[in-house]
């Protein structure tokens, strides 16, 4: 269990630090080309790739799968481009491919099932250390301020609240006195305090403390402290990521810049406010967290240098500020956009009659229990008949909706996996006389609904339809290219032995025992189909991402794995009377796939059509 989440979970931990990192990197090189330009706006470039490690841009590509229109989700060939973006988003998905066949092997199962037990304890211990640090830090200064009294009178009031005349507030700030060493600072999120040391305003004049309370203003208006509590969140999660403690750097280096830039234009002269920051400096120590938004904050020298000689910062340009709207439009409809066009295009979605047209029914149909012994199940599709032996109902669903993975059905009454049933059907003259004269897949397309129409009429089946987010093989061409014969053209009748010859229909796929498929004339999406049904894939399903068009000729031969037994007490491992051993030696599935065809399946997640069965009951009598 554990190992088979780990391999889930860790590939798409690994792509979502991946997506991170660069988008870390782009609001890097982004802040380098708004260096001359406001702090306030490189502080939210460092304070938006500091929260994009909360948000995993899967989310956005699943928003837009399920944006997208129900009647677009069609089976198509999916585009270079959109594989392309798939492997530069997900390295690490793509690159876990090769995990299935390494894990048949006993000594790599039993070592992988250790690998994330460890790094899960790992990262727990620090996750616990880094926050344990914060907290014990945050409990001293609370401890501080308990002791604090609020002040009531005092030039320092009445510089506040003056200040705060300017630009009213909701609720006027409250401050508070501290005899301690602290510098002046903001405590608390959303009921926030001005911390004042007692005893530094014999330092200073009133226009050094209006500079230095402007300053804290600031803070309270940005709303400061709560961006570095959801930071100290971040840090504390993904400790182990040297990115996120730079990134901490950069935060706290620009909003004192804005906060600087804010002050100055309050303040008549920058030697009154350059010398308002050193005295606070001399007389205080360094904040004791960094969600304490103070006045010291950052590099004081390079601080001090800039204030004294640079100018107030000028707003962005036009070019700079449309180069913000499209960065920003990028990220955030980037994501939607590729799953709306991209996700929503599988080939798992299920058969149902169009809407306004009438179900086709069998003419007659006969559903009886079955009672025998043999395990085998079958289902024969002959000329104007279809017969069933011993199926259970919730494989009959399969067949009828053609769900390619019981990952596609949920619902329903426990004994539609139990119980089997026998069933005869026919169809009458003319539909067998059509059905002759359709194409093989539109024949087999009729032959399911008229399914549907028996399920509902002598089991009662009610289904409804559902979206849902599930993990799915990629099947893609491997690095070595395609091993696939293309199919030579089938002859038309004026090739054959006569104007009323039919063509010869070559097309399908035999299984010769588990762990043999031999196909003839088949396309990508019907491998794609097959492959879904293997039990080497995990219930998941399989779509076509190769881009190869046409038929081909084709054999798959793999050592199957051990299944489970179906029913109690029966031995599916052993081969039906008569038939040969199971060759032991062979290729495991995934890698006879590489090997033999040139395909290899990479682990996804994508939005597939599901059936929920609402109710079923016995079938009736006949």
């Amino acid at each position: 269990m554990i190992s088979t989440i780990g391999s889930v979970l860790g590939p798409a931990m690994a792509n979502h630090l991946w997506q991170s990192t660069l988008f870390a990197l782009c609001m890097a090189l982004l802040a380098v080309l708004l260096r001359k330009g406001p702090a306030h706006v490189r502080f939210w470039l460092w304070l938006a790739a500091s929260l994009k490690f909360l948000l995993p841009f899967s989310l956005l590509t699943g928003l837009g799968g399920h944006l997208a229109p129900s009647h677009s989700r069609t089976a198509q060939m999916q585009p270079a481009f959109y594989y392309a973006m798939d492997v530069a988003s997900q390295p690490f998905t793509f690159a876990s491919s090769s995990a299935p066949a390494m894990m048949h092997t006993a000594h790599a199962s039993h070592f992988a099932g250790w690998i994330p037990s460890i790094l899960s304890g790992f990262w727990i211990c620090g996750f616990i250390v880094v926050l344990a640090t914060w907290c014990v830090r945050w409990r001293k200064l609370a401890a501080i301020l308990r002791h604090a009294a609020t002040a009531e009178w005092g030039r320092e009031l009445e510089i506040l609240r003056r200040l705060e005349l300017r630009e009213p507030r909701s609720k006027s700030l409250r401050l508070v006195i501290s005899k301690t060493a602290l510098e002046p600072g903001i405590f608390g999120i959303f009921e926030p305090m001005l911390v004042w040391p007692e005893g530094i305003s014999n330092f200073l004049d009133d226009a050094q403390i209006e500079s230095i309370i402007a300053h804290e203003l600031l803070h309270v208006r940005r709303r400061d402290n709560l961006a570095a509590a959801l930071h100290m969140l971040i840090e504390s999660i993904f400790w182990f990521h040297p990115l996120v403690w730079w990134i901490e750097a950069r935060l706290m280096e620009e909003r004192e810049r804005a906060c600087d830039e804010g002050a100055l234009r309050l303040c008549d002269s920058p030697w009154v406010y350059a010398e308002s920051i050193l005295k606070a400096c001399e007389f205080s120590v360094a904040p004791p967290l960094p969600c304490v938004a103070g006045v010291t904050g950052a590099n004081l020298k390079k601080r001090i240098i800039r204030i004294m000689t640079e100018n107030i910062t000028e707003g962005l340009s036009m070019s700079k500020k449309a180069l913000l709207i499209i960065v920003s439009a990028a990220v955030i409809a980037g994501p939607i956009i590729f799953g709306l066009v991209n996700i929503p295009k599988l080939d798992a979605q299920l058969a149902q009659v169009p809407a306004g047209q009438p179900s086709p029914s069998f003419e007659v149909a006969s559903v009886k229990p079955s009672h025998s012994a043999d395990n085998r199940m079958r289902i024969m599709m002959f000329p104007g008949k279809f017969t069933v032996e011993n199926v259970s109902l919730g494989s009959l669903i399969m067949f009828a909706y053609d769900a390619k993975s019981e990952a596609q059905i949920s619902g329903g009454p426990s004994w539609i996996k139990s119980e089997t049933f026998n069933i005869d059907a026919k169809e009458d003259d003319a539909q067998a006389a059509d059905l002759q004269k359709l194409p093989p897949d539109e024949a087999q397309k009729q032959i399911r609904l008229m399914v549907q129409s028996l399920l509902a009429d002598r089991f009662k089946l009610k289904v409804s339809h559902q979206m849902k987010e599930l993990p799915v093989y990629a099947l893609v061409v491997a690095k070595n290219g395609p091993k696939l014969t293309p199919s030579k053209p089938e002859p038309s009748p004026a090739e054959g032995a006569g104007t009323d010859a039919q063509p010869t229909m070559r097309r399908g796929i035999m299984m010769n025992g588990r762990g043999e498929l031999q196909a003839t004339g088949v396309s990508m999406s019907l491998l794609a189909d097959v492959l879904s049904r293997q039990r080497e894939t995990g219930g998941r399903i399989v779509i076509d991402k190769t881009g190869l068009a046409g038929n081909y000729d084709w054999t798959l031969h793999w050592t199957p794995e051990s299944p489970a037994p179906l029913f109690k007490g029966a031995d599916n491992n052993a081969p039906p009377d008569g038939a040969p051993t199971p060759d032991t030696s062979g290729p495991t599935f995934f890698t006879a796939l590489e090997e033999q065809l040139g395909l290899k399946l990479e682990p996804q997640k994508g939005s597939v059509e599901t059936l929920v069965i609402d109710s079923a009951e016995q079938p009736t009598a006949n």
